[in-house]
């Protein structure tokens, strides 16, 4: 799923209050909406077909689903995400203008307040007690606020999720044109009705390729570039890519520092033995995991060594041992019997609430005023108001506001430690005030399931990184080797010298972020396309690498240099010249027996073979292998030598018979193919991007 779909599905994104209510009411008295709130007078980002996409739109929803992802996922992810999701609009846009394909306004309110409304309208508009949703309240609130046409929230709403719909049914439509031609006749799917249910058998003789070794086997830059050449298709090119071949030197910690970074959480161990504030020690130290200061059931905590954990007593300790990147000492602090799951209701005076863009909490009321509010609504309910209608009035948090305060059965560790604290070591029927970082909340417990036992374990955690001296010396040797590798002949003399493995990358874009098993580096993706072949890069630190890169090669748009697809043409080439190898040596005889005899090899069976199989049983994916065993020429006959996928074979076809049509007939196979084409008809952005003239600017900016 597209991270702009799983935008748009995010129900937790729309905490609006009543200005979410707000939505489209002015969108859906149009008759469509287009974009256009950002006129752009920036820079072009790219141009499809001619329409061009400035720097300031582009920029702007960069950053606007960033905020919607709230850090989730990488700003260079999300440059791309967006490119495509921008690209994708423009050219459905201009097919479905030609066409004079839209929505208007009854469709747009169609959509919204239909049977099938869009996800975020369910999640909006649902009865939260029966989960259904509610077109008539829907259709009011967005009635009641047409003149709120400027309100930023209003607007962003528009862009997150009404944009992307509108587009959604746009292409939806276009595609449905597509589709509406599809048509298979009958006697195609009579035919291949009847191929799905034959069956063949047929003895063969097989050589694998791996019978001879690679190393014996030479493939030159000529071989592969004629290859290449032969299945151009397949190796087109919609822009210029590039390789790199580098040599890294590490950074990573080194055994020295893992031993200095064990020292130092042993030379803690004592004060964390000791220690009665257990929080402010770990804080006090630098801790790299946060204390829960709370019971937590045994099937809740994921520690891998949990089983050794357990065994502790309170105040006991275990470590310094690793966990993942770190140094840890475990100390059991508490052991108690606790319910499996508990089941409370609340009511939350906020003090603070968490800001939708940043992710931080922000002060919204001081504690005095939040204790007064909380009192007020206690003393409610203590004089026999009900505690659903204080809920309504007082509770704020809209995660259980709607359903009276009632979270309903959840296990330990997931609730704030003083919430979970009460709501698993307390009793039920009791109430409590508790403190949070949200604010306070008074909790009563209505119930508790199972028994197990909870434990309260304190982690003393210090990451093993390397030592500026490690660093420091990956660093400089990366320097100079640079240094004294200034061309491509030097580069590969001194990688012999100094025994280093040189890596070939695979291809990589001018646009990408990332080259494919180097790692992230947009500085040197920038590098590749400012240098020719044969450069040397200065040292990159990449990860915990520093890397030294030279340009290996180019691939102009069009058909892909043999360099830049070598890993995949090297073995097919590879394997065609052990196949002329095996077909001149071994594969001699006009019978089957003389054949497996000159081979050295057994003669095989395969029987009930199916005509619509994927594979063969021992060979694997041979569809050579599959079509020769239909091929009545070849029935009680010696076939010629056949290159395959995994080795060569010869097979004498012993027999084609058909079976009776169990489960497909010849109507459902019909059925069947013009599902299939119907499908390759819904991905028309893919042969629409084929076609189009696009020009993408973004390495300017990005």
């Amino acid at each position: 799923m597209s991270l702009i779909q799983q935008i748009r599905d995010r129900a937790a994104w729309i905490v609006f209050g009543a200005i979410a209510l707000s939505l489209l009411a002015f969108i859906v008295q149009d008759a469509f909406y287009r974009k256009g709130s950002l006129t752009g007078s920036g820079s072009t980002v790219g141009k499809i077909n001619g329409a061009s996409i400035e720097h300031d739109v582009f920029e702007h929803k960069v950053s606007f689903y960033e905020q919607m992802n709230n850090g989730q996922t990488q700003r260079s992810q999300l440059i791309g995400q967006v490119w495509d999701y921008m690209v994708n609009q423009d050219l459905i846009e201009q097919e479905t203008d030609k066409l004079g394909i839209a929505v208007t306004g009854n469709e747009l309110s169609d959509i919204l307040f239909g049977n099938n409304p869009p996800q975020f309208m369910q999640q909006l508009f649902s009865d939260p007690k029966t989960g259904q949703y509610d077109a008539n309240t829907a259709r009011k609130q967005f009635a009641a606020i047409k003149s709120r046409t400027d309100d930023p929230q209003v607007k962003n709403f528009n862009e997150a999720y009404i944009e992307p719909q509108l587009l959604q049914t746009k292409a939806e439509k276009y595609q449905s044109l597509i589709s509406g031609g599809v048509y298979v006749p009958k006697w195609m799917s009579e035919k291949m009705n009847a191929d799905a249910n034959a069956i063949s058998k047929a003895s063969y003789v097989y050589v694998p390729y791996t019978s001879i070794s690679d190393s014996t086997v030479k493939v030159s830059a000529d071989e592969m570039d004629a290859y290449i050449k032969k299945h151009s298709k397949q190796f087109e090119r919609d822009e210029e890519t590039r390789t790199i071949s580098y040599v890294s030197f590490s950074g990573a910690p080194s055994a020295n520092d893992s031993a200095s970074v064990r020292n130092e959480v042993n030379q803690l161990k004592t004060g964390f033995s000791t220690a009665t504030d257990v929080k402010t020690f770990l804080t006090s130290k630098g801790d790299e995991t946060q204390y829960y200061n709370s019971v937590i059931g045994g099937k809740e905590i994921k520690q891998a060594i949990k089983d050794t954990l357990f065994k502790l007593s309170p105040g006991e300790m275990y470590g310094p041992y690793i966990d993942g990147s770190n140094y840890v000492i475990a100390k059991m602090i508490a052991k108690q019997e606790i319910p499996d799951s508990a089941k409370v209701r609340h009511i939350l005076v906020a003090t603070h609430q968490q800001d939708q863009s940043s992710g931080q909490l922000v002060a919204i009321r001081d504690d005095s005023t939040a204790k007064k509010r909380l009192d007020s609504a206690i003393a409610l309910i203590k004089n026999g108001a009900s505690f659903d209608s204080v809920v309504a009035k007082y509770s704020d948090d809209p995660g259980s506001k709607d359903k009276g305060g009632v979270y309903d059965y959840f296990p330990s560790g997931q609730m704030d430690e003083s919430f979970n604290d009460f709501a698993f070591t307390g009793k039920v029927g009791e109430t409590k005030v508790v403190q949070t970082v949200y604010g306070y909340h008074y909790v009563e417990i209505l119930g508790q399931h199972g028994s197990e036992t909870g434990y309260k374990i304190a982690y003393l955690s210090k990451p093993i990184v390397a030592s500026p001296e490690t660093d420091n010396a990956a660093s400089n040797a990366a320097s100079q080797f640079a240094a004294a590798s200034r061309n491509q002949q030097e580069f590969e003399a001194n990688a012999k010298k100094q025994k280093l493995t040189v890596l070939p990358s695979q291809e990589f874009k001018q646009n990408d972020f990332t080259i494919p098993g180097v790692g992230e580096s947009r500085e040197l993706v920038r590098w590749a396309y400012d240098n020719k072949p044969g450069t040397v890069s200065d040292p990159q630190n990449i990860s915990d690498n520093y890397v030294v890169a030279l340009l290996s090669g180019v691939s102009e748009k069009g058909l892909a240099s043999p360099t830049a697809v070598q890993q995949t043409v090297e073995p097919v080439v590879r394997n065609e010249k052990k196949a002329k190898i095996i077909i001149a040596q071994q594969m001699k005889g006009s019978t089957l027996e003389q054949v497996a005899q000159n081979a050295h090899q057994p003669v095989q069976k395969v029987d009930s073979l199916n005509f619509s199989a994927f594979v063969v049983p021992v060979l694997g994916n041979e569809p050579q292998f599959i079509g020769a065993s239909f091929n009545k020429q070849l029935l009680n006959k010696l076939s010629a030598p056949i290159a395959g996928n995994s080795g060569v074979f010869v097979l004498r076809s012993e027999g084609v018979s058909g079976t009776s049509n169990i489960g497909a007939t010849a109507e459902m196979q019909k059925q069947q193919i013009e599902q299939m084409l119907k499908q390759q008809a819904g991905q028309a952005i893919t042969a629409l991007k084929k076609a189009a003239d696009i020009k993408d600017y973004r390495s300017k900016f990005y």
